[in-house]
């Protein structure tokens, strides 16, 4: 397996993990419990990428409205784990 599926499911993990964390968009959290469930039967990452973008798009609107709830170098974590796939 792949390092950047690796990444793209850890990342995915960890940003839903920060969404219940902040209890903001439970519509995308099921989605990123079910892409990870997908991704675990199927080793197809492409659910995980756009819905992990999606993720991210929420995350750092939500940074830099609130920039100590969600860091810097989290948000650049996920920007490295959905890039270059």
């Amino acid at each position: 397996m792949s390092k950047s599926k690796l990444l793209a499911e850890k990342a995915c993990v960890e940003a839903k993990a920060k969404l219940e964390k902040l209890g903001i968009e439970v519509k995308l959290q099921q989605e990123l419990d079910w892409v990870i469930g997908s991704y675990n039967y199927d080793k197809n990452p492409v659910g995980l990428i756009e819905v992990g973008n999606k993720a991210l798009g929420v995350l750092k609107k939500y940074q830099a409205e609130k920039p100590r709830l969600v860091s810097k170098k989290f948000v650049e974590d996920l920007e490295k784990a959905f890039s270059k796939k």
